[in-house]
């Protein structure tokens, strides 16, 4: 069952979700590719370790009245003739726990040589929240820009830290940008609208090929239907965060109301 939305769904955006979408993209994204490029090149779907923390809501603190029992040091153990006392915690935590998750982004490369010719980044949660994943995915970022490959980054996230440019585009919840080597560093940017259809993309070359078409809808929607996510979203629930301004709410109760 295809989703309601016109392009990227937001529903999907959710810890439990996004790890298995985020790896279908690549795997949908590299076969996509590898329909339509040259044989001197072919597309495939590198993976990746990241952490990510779980979010549990902490616990209020709360008084723990002293056990009528008597604490001892040990079974017949005494201190200076007299029971050791231990006192009772007064309050109680959580410790931040990470998960490990494998993660995947698509490379282009040139048969035969391996030259990674196009580096494919969908970001996930964890590129952009502050911490050592994030800083981790900038240093490579940085990296790429620095070497002669075209470097395409896809953003379906409205949460989160966008990728530094040096010229802010439009404002919109989802960015792709293309940094073709030969332009640095200018960077193509496709702003795109919760109610924007998907785009189709360029993906460039060595010099002189020219560049292939991947439609990042058609991508999206197929990988949709395979991860029966229509079976999994409970859509009568509100969007996951960041929250919607008052027009896309609107929008999104108007585009749902035949599945509520």
């Amino acid at each position: 069952m295809p989703s309601s939305f016109p392009g990227m769904d937001p529903y999907i955006e959710t810890n439990r979700d996004w790890p298995d979408f985020q790896n279908g993209l690549a795997d949908g994204i590299r076969a996509a590719l590898n329909m339509t490029l040259q044989a001197n090149y072919y597309a495939t779907a590198v993976t990746y370790t990241a952490y990510d923390v779980i979010e549990i809501a902490q616990r209020d603190s709360h008084s723990i009245s002293p056990d009528v029992s008597v604490w001892r040091t040990g079974p017949g153990v005494f201190a200076g003739g007299a029971v050791a006392v231990i006192d009772p915690p007064l309050a109680e935590s959580q410790i931040p726990l990470e998960v490990e998750m494998r993660l995947a982004n698509v490379e282009v490369r040139q048969t035969g040589t391996n030259k990674l010719v196009t580096a494919i980044e969908i970001l996930s949660p964890v590129n952009k929240r502050t911490g050592p994943q994030r800083e981790k995915y900038l240093r490579k970022r940085q990296e790429l820009f620095r070497s002669d490959v075209h470097v395409m980054e896809i953003d379906l996230l409205r949460g989160g830290k966008r990728s530094p440019l040096a010229v802010p585009p439009p404002a919109a919840p989802y960015y792709v940008t293309l940094g073709r080597a030969r332009n640095r560093p200018r960077v193509d940017v496709w702003p795109i609208q919760l109610t924007d259809r998907l785009p189709r993309l360029p993906v460039p070359l060595l010099f002189p090929d020219p560049d292939v078409l991947l439609d990042l809808g058609a991508v999206v929607r197929d990988v949709y239907e395979r991860g029966a996510y229509a079976k999994r979203i409970v859509y009568t629930q509100p969007v996951p965060s960041p929250e919607l301004t008052s027009e896309q709410q609107a929008w999104v109760v108007q585009l749902l109301a035949p599945n509520r």
